[in-house]
Protein backbone atom coordinates (compact mmCIF):
# COMPACT_ATOMS: atom_id res chain seq x y z
CA UNK A 1 0.00 0.00 0.00
CA UNK A 2 2.31 2.76 -1.26
CA UNK A 3 1.87 6.20 0.19
CA UNK A 4 -0.22 5.25 3.23
CA UNK A 5 -1.72 8.33 4.91
CA UNK A 6 -0.92 8.69 8.60
CA UNK A 7 -3.05 10.66 11.07
CA UNK A 8 -2.01 11.35 14.66
CA UNK A 9 -5.11 12.25 16.67
CA UNK A 10 -5.70 13.82 20.05
CA UNK A 11 -2.88 16.36 19.96
CA UNK A 12 -3.04 19.07 22.59
CA UNK A 13 0.45 20.58 22.99
CA UNK A 14 2.93 22.39 20.78
CA UNK A 15 5.78 19.87 21.37
CA UNK A 16 3.65 16.90 20.31
CA UNK A 17 2.35 18.80 17.30
CA UNK A 18 5.93 19.57 16.30
CA UNK A 19 6.87 15.92 16.81
CA UNK A 20 3.98 14.88 14.57
CA UNK A 21 5.07 17.25 11.82
CA UNK A 22 8.75 16.28 12.17
CA UNK A 23 7.85 12.59 11.93
CA UNK A 24 6.20 13.22 8.57
CA UNK A 25 2.57 12.49 9.47
CA UNK A 26 -0.03 13.72 7.01
CA UNK A 27 -2.78 14.78 9.42
CA UNK A 28 -2.95 16.21 12.93
CA UNK A 29 -6.20 15.58 14.79
CA UNK A 30 -7.61 17.81 17.52
CA UNK A 31 -10.44 16.59 19.77
CA UNK A 32 -13.31 18.88 20.71
CA UNK A 33 -15.27 16.76 23.17
CA UNK A 34 -15.22 17.71 26.84
CA UNK A 35 -15.59 14.15 28.13
CA UNK A 36 -12.36 13.14 26.41
CA UNK A 37 -8.95 13.44 28.15
CA UNK A 38 -7.71 14.77 24.80
CA UNK A 39 -10.18 17.66 24.61
CA UNK A 40 -8.65 21.00 23.60
CA UNK A 41 -10.07 24.39 24.49
CA UNK A 42 -10.77 26.79 21.64
CA UNK A 43 -7.93 29.10 22.68
CA UNK A 44 -5.44 26.23 22.64
CA UNK A 45 -6.79 25.00 19.34
CA UNK A 46 -6.34 28.43 17.81
CA UNK A 47 -2.68 28.57 18.85
CA UNK A 48 -1.99 25.05 17.64
CA UNK A 49 -3.86 25.69 14.42
CA UNK A 50 -1.73 28.74 13.73
CA UNK A 51 1.43 26.70 14.35
CA UNK A 52 0.24 23.91 12.05
CA UNK A 53 -1.02 26.12 9.23
CA UNK A 54 0.45 25.11 5.89
CA UNK A 55 2.61 22.39 7.48
CA UNK A 56 0.15 19.53 8.05
CA UNK A 57 -3.55 18.92 7.43
CA UNK A 58 -5.63 19.84 10.49
CA UNK A 59 -8.58 17.67 11.47
CA UNK A 60 -11.25 18.78 13.96
CA UNK A 61 -12.86 15.79 15.70
CA UNK A 62 -16.30 16.34 17.19
CA UNK A 63 -19.00 14.11 18.67
CA UNK A 64 -22.59 14.99 17.78
CA UNK A 65 -21.74 18.70 17.86
CA UNK A 66 -24.39 21.24 16.92
CA UNK A 67 -23.91 24.04 14.40
CA UNK A 68 -22.99 26.64 17.01
CA UNK A 69 -20.23 24.44 18.43
CA UNK A 70 -18.93 23.64 14.96
CA UNK A 71 -18.95 27.32 14.01
CA UNK A 72 -16.75 28.11 17.01
CA UNK A 73 -14.39 25.20 16.33
CA UNK A 74 -13.96 26.08 12.67
CA UNK A 75 -13.33 29.72 13.57
CA UNK A 76 -10.69 28.75 16.14
CA UNK A 77 -8.79 25.98 14.33
CA UNK A 78 -9.47 26.68 10.64
CA UNK A 79 -9.43 22.93 10.00
CA UNK A 80 -8.79 21.31 6.66
CA UNK A 81 -11.15 18.43 7.46
CA UNK A 82 -13.97 17.68 9.88
CA UNK A 83 -14.20 14.30 11.63
CA UNK A 84 -17.63 13.31 12.93
CA UNK A 85 -17.16 10.66 15.60
CA UNK A 86 -20.61 10.37 17.14
CA UNK A 87 -23.99 9.02 16.10
CA UNK A 88 -24.44 11.55 13.31
CA UNK A 89 -27.01 10.47 10.75
CA UNK A 90 -26.43 10.44 7.03
CA UNK A 91 -28.52 13.62 6.82
CA UNK A 92 -26.46 15.33 9.51
CA UNK A 93 -23.21 14.48 7.75
CA UNK A 94 -24.56 15.96 4.52
CA UNK A 95 -25.70 19.11 6.34
CA UNK A 96 -22.30 19.63 7.99
CA UNK A 97 -20.50 19.17 4.68
CA UNK A 98 -22.81 21.65 2.96
CA UNK A 99 -22.53 24.22 5.76
CA UNK A 100 -18.75 24.27 6.08
CA UNK A 101 -17.68 23.12 2.61
CA UNK A 102 -14.91 21.01 4.08
CA UNK A 103 -14.09 17.33 3.51
CA UNK A 104 -15.78 15.15 6.12
CA UNK A 105 -14.48 11.97 7.76
CA UNK A 106 -17.26 9.87 9.32
CA UNK A 107 -16.23 7.41 12.01
CA UNK A 108 -17.93 4.00 12.03
CA UNK A 109 -17.74 1.78 15.10
CA UNK A 110 -17.03 -1.83 14.14
CA UNK A 111 -17.77 -5.01 16.06
CA UNK A 112 -18.83 -7.28 13.19
CA UNK A 113 -19.43 -7.39 9.43
CA UNK A 114 -22.86 -5.83 9.81
CA UNK A 115 -21.25 -2.60 11.01
CA UNK A 116 -19.13 -2.41 7.88
CA UNK A 117 -22.19 -2.98 5.72
CA UNK A 118 -23.97 -0.19 7.63
CA UNK A 119 -21.21 2.21 6.62
CA UNK A 120 -22.38 2.11 3.00
CA UNK A 121 -25.18 4.49 3.92
CA UNK A 122 -22.59 7.22 4.52
CA UNK A 123 -20.58 6.69 1.36
CA UNK A 124 -22.33 9.35 -0.70
CA UNK A 125 -22.17 12.06 1.98
CA UNK A 126 -18.78 11.48 3.65
CA UNK A 127 -15.48 11.91 1.85
CA UNK A 128 -13.74 9.27 3.98
CA UNK A 129 -14.97 6.54 6.32
CA UNK A 130 -12.92 5.81 9.44
CA UNK A 131 -13.39 2.32 10.84
CA UNK A 132 -12.78 2.23 14.59
CA UNK A 133 -13.43 -0.34 17.29
CA UNK A 134 -17.00 -0.02 18.53
CA UNK A 135 -17.01 1.33 22.10
CA UNK A 136 -18.60 -0.55 24.96
CA UNK A 137 -22.27 0.37 25.56
CA UNK A 138 -21.37 2.29 28.73
CA UNK A 139 -18.27 4.01 27.37
CA UNK A 140 -17.95 7.73 28.13
CA UNK A 141 -16.16 8.47 24.86
CA UNK A 142 -16.61 6.91 21.41
CA UNK A 143 -12.93 6.33 20.62
CA UNK A 144 -9.37 6.47 21.86
CA UNK A 145 -9.75 3.43 24.08
CA UNK A 146 -6.94 1.42 22.51
CA UNK A 147 -9.28 -1.39 21.49
CA UNK A 148 -8.62 -3.47 18.38
CA UNK A 149 -11.39 -4.95 16.25
CA UNK A 150 -11.03 -7.93 13.92
CA UNK A 151 -8.93 -6.59 11.07
CA UNK A 152 -9.87 -9.57 8.92
CA UNK A 153 -13.25 -7.87 8.50
CA UNK A 154 -11.55 -5.19 6.42
CA UNK A 155 -9.57 -7.49 4.15
CA UNK A 156 -10.36 -6.62 0.55
CA UNK A 157 -12.64 -3.70 1.48
CA UNK A 158 -13.32 -1.60 -1.61
CA UNK A 159 -15.91 0.91 -0.49
CA UNK A 160 -14.00 4.06 -1.40
CA UNK A 161 -11.60 6.17 0.68
CA UNK A 162 -11.21 4.85 4.22
CA UNK A 163 -9.00 4.84 7.29
CA UNK A 164 -8.22 2.14 9.84
CA UNK A 165 -8.26 3.04 13.53
CA UNK A 166 -8.73 1.34 16.87
CA UNK A 167 -5.89 0.02 19.02
CA UNK A 168 -3.10 0.73 16.56
CA UNK A 169 0.39 1.34 17.91
CA UNK A 170 4.00 1.27 16.65
CA UNK A 171 4.23 -2.50 17.22
CA UNK A 172 1.13 -3.57 15.30
CA UNK A 173 0.50 -0.98 12.59
CA UNK A 174 2.62 -2.77 9.98
CA UNK A 175 0.67 -6.00 10.52
CA UNK A 176 -2.63 -4.11 10.40
CA UNK A 177 -1.65 -2.60 7.07
CA UNK A 178 -0.53 -5.96 5.73
CA UNK A 179 -3.81 -7.63 6.65
CA UNK A 180 -6.18 -4.90 5.56
CA UNK A 181 -4.44 -2.98 2.80
CA UNK A 182 -5.74 0.19 4.45
CA UNK A 183 -4.88 3.37 2.52
CA UNK A 184 -4.75 5.38 5.75
CA UNK A 185 -4.26 4.80 9.48
CA UNK A 186 -5.28 6.82 12.52
CA UNK A 187 -3.79 6.55 16.02
CA UNK A 188 -4.42 8.23 19.37
CA UNK A 189 -3.95 6.18 22.55
CA UNK A 190 -1.33 4.00 20.85
CA UNK A 191 1.18 6.87 20.90
CA UNK A 192 0.57 7.97 24.50
CA UNK A 193 2.68 7.57 27.63
CA UNK A 194 -0.44 7.86 29.75
CA UNK A 195 -4.08 8.46 28.99
CA UNK A 196 -4.40 11.70 27.07
CA UNK A 197 -0.66 12.48 27.09
CA UNK A 198 1.15 11.93 23.80
CA UNK A 199 4.70 10.55 23.64
CA UNK A 200 6.93 12.16 21.04
CA UNK A 201 9.11 9.07 20.57
CA UNK A 202 6.05 6.86 20.06
CA UNK A 203 4.68 9.29 17.47
CA UNK A 204 7.93 9.04 15.50
CA UNK A 205 7.99 5.25 15.86
CA UNK A 206 4.40 4.91 14.67
CA UNK A 207 4.92 7.01 11.56
CA UNK A 208 8.15 5.15 10.75
CA UNK A 209 6.45 1.78 11.16
CA UNK A 210 3.53 2.79 8.93
CA UNK A 211 5.84 4.22 6.30
CA UNK A 212 8.02 1.09 6.41
CA UNK A 213 4.99 -1.10 5.85
CA UNK A 214 3.95 0.92 2.81
CA UNK A 215 7.23 0.64 0.93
Amino acid sequence: MPGVIVKICGLSTRPTLEATIAAGADMAGFVFFEKSPRHVALETAHALGQAAQGRIAKVALTVDADDAALDAIVAALAPDLLQLHGEETRERVAAVKARFRLPVIKAIGVADAADIARAAAYREVADTLLFDAKPAPNAAVPGGAGTVFDWELMRGYSGGDWMLSGGLDPANVAEALRLTGAPAVDVSSGVERERGVKDEAKIAAFVAAARGASV
